[in-house]
Parts: structure tokens; C-alpha cells; sequence
């Protein structure tokens, strides 16, 4: 079963990286930006080739459990994105077990770090930077939208002079509270694998993990988009966010799929995509003047 899953996972891979950016997208793989402990953080960066001033750019974050996936994955999305009006990052961060809570948090952190410091270079609005993210990329996009410089975990990547919180985050499927919401036994091993261990053991850990921790009014508008059958991350994760966006006066709504897993398709899968775009027009797009 896992050698079939990792041959699937190399074949979507080798599918992705195979293909070829739009005529009209400029596409550029595997730009460095920041270190991890010694090693190079790379992202791939789309941006339209005909430039016309600065434009919201969305980082696009992969899941896999804090420990496998792949940046590539989402390439398309970002040419997707770049032809409704956006610069579009997909980033890659450092992995467990080798590599344990916060590393990831900083990594994504970096990165939004390194695009507002290189803003002029890529046409982008730094005043207008969102994040989207699928199961623990979710996690870290909530992380981005909820997280000012006082709150810590910033790592030493780079870009220091930088702010790191995002203006608009979209959730798909993400953990939200590890301390007073249980998983289910098939994602505790995950989560005590990418912080090191239980929650008994590292309370502190566990706390400082999850999004609804730092749940603050001025955060950045959030869409969470969830199943109610979730084997991995039950719809609770999503409704204690949401209770603690409406305490704090956070803007943002929940979208309950009801009988969806970890991830769907079809017209489903269109609709949530189409409402992922509807909102960050409506948070990061400049408003038409009268």
C-alpha cells in the first residue's frame, strides 16, 4: 500500500513538473527565498509577462502532513491565478520528522517575508499578499493570517525589516486547535510525529501550533472550507475558528460541505475553487472608485 501511494505520489509529481506555463504567464522555478538551519527555501514564482503596475499576489501552500508534498503540485493553480490578476507563489518548506515544529511556520513566514522585500522586483502590492492552503498547508496559511512579528516563531530565514502576516487566507481542510479539540487515531500520529510528540509532552508546543491561539481583531479575512466527514481533521476544527473569528470581530465565513472527506471534486471541487477566487477579489483586489 505505502510503495503504491509513494509510485501515485512520483507520478503526479513527474506530471507536474512536465508541465508547460501559459505563453503569457512568466514563470520561474525554484527561487530561493531564504535558509532553513543551512538549507536553501525555494518557491516558484508566476507573474504575468505583460507587467501593469503592481498587482495582490496569493502564496499557494501544499499539504502532506508537515512531513512529504510538493510545491510543484500547484504550479497550475498559480498560472490560474495569474491570468485573474495575480503574482502567485507556490512554496516549498522543510519537512519532519527531520525537521519539527515551528521550522514550517517559519519557512512560510519567510517567504511572504522575502516577496514583500522583493515586491518592486515582481510586480507585486505588498499591502496585498494572501495565502491558500490544503490540510496542513490550510494550517500554515491560518498561521500566516493570524500571526503578527510579537507573536514569535519568525526564524532566521531572512528579511527580517518585513512583516510576515498575510491580508487574506483560504482554508481548506486545516487543523485549527491542538490543544482542546482531539484528532482522530488516524491523524495523531502525524501530529505528534511533525512536533515531536504528545500533547502531554509538549503542551507548550501544542499551544503555540495552533491557529485559533492567535486569533486577534485587524487579522486577515479568512474563508475555512471543509468536510463534515473529514477522516483527518474533523469539521470542529473548523467551527472553534470560526466561533473565534466572531469573538474577536475577524470578517470571514465557514463553507461546511456536508458528507465530503479530505479533499473533493467535480462540481464541488469547481465551486470552491470559484468561491477561493471571489474571495480574495473581494480582501485584496483594490476597491473600483465611483
Amino acid at each position: 500500500m505505502k510503495t503504491a501511494i509513494l509510485a501515485s505520489l512520483a507520478l503526479t509529481l513527474l506530471g507536474a513538473l512536465q508541465q508547460k506555463a501559459p505563453d503569457d504567464v512568466l514563470f520561474e522555478r525554484d527561487i530561493v527565498y531564504g535558509k532553513g538551519a543551512v538549507e536553501d527555501l525555494k518557491l516558484n514564482l508566476a507573474r504575468p509577462k505583460a507587467a501593469d503596475g503592481a498587482r495582490p499576489c496569493v502564496v499557494v501552500i501544499h499539504g502532506g502532513g508537515w512531513a512529504a508534498g510538493s510545491k510543484e503540485g500547484h504550479n497550475s493553480q498559480t498560472w490560474d491565478l495569474v491570468k485573474r490578476g495575480y503574482v502567485s507563489a507556490t512554496v516549498g518548506y522543510r519537512f519532519a520528522p527531520k525537521h519539527l515544529f515551528p521550522a514550517q511556520v517559519e519557512d512560510v513566514k519567510c517567504a511572504v517575508r522575502y516577496l514583500r522585500a522583493n515586491a518592486e522586483k515582481y510586480g507585486i502590492d505588498p499591502q496585498r499578499i494572501g495565502a491558500v492552503g490544503f490540510s496542513a498547508g490550510a494550517h500554515l496559511s491560518m498561521m500566516l493570517g493570524t500571526m503578527g512579528k510579537e507573536d514569535g516563531l519568525e526564524g532566521e530565514g531572512g528579511n527580517p525589516e518585513q512583516p510576515s502576516q498575510v491580508n487574506a487566507v483560504v482554508a481548506f481542510f486545516g487543523p485549527t486547535d491542538f490543544v482542546n479539540l482531539e484528532f482522530p487515531d488516524a491523524s495523531r500520529p502525524i501530529v505528534e510525529k511533525w512536533i515531536g510528540g504528545t500533547k502531554k509532552d509538549k503542551p507548550e508546543e501544542y499551544r503555540k501550533a495552533s491557529p485559533i491561539v492567535y486569533v486577534n481583531k485587524g487579522d486577515a479575512p479568512t474563508l475555512l472550507i471543509q468536510g463534515t466527514k473529514d477522516p483527518l481533521v474533523p469539521h470542529a476544527q473548523a467551527t472553534a475558528m470560526v466561533e473565534a473569528m466572531t469573538a474577536a470581530g475577524v470578517p470571514g465565513r465557514c463553507d461546511l460541505i456536508v458528507g465530503a472527506g479530505h479533499g473533493w471534486g467535480g462540481a464541488e471541487l469547481n465551486r470552491t475553487v470559484d468561491a477561493t477566487y471571489a474571495f480574495f477579489d473581494q480582501h485584496l483586489k483594490p476597491k473600483p472608485k465611483k
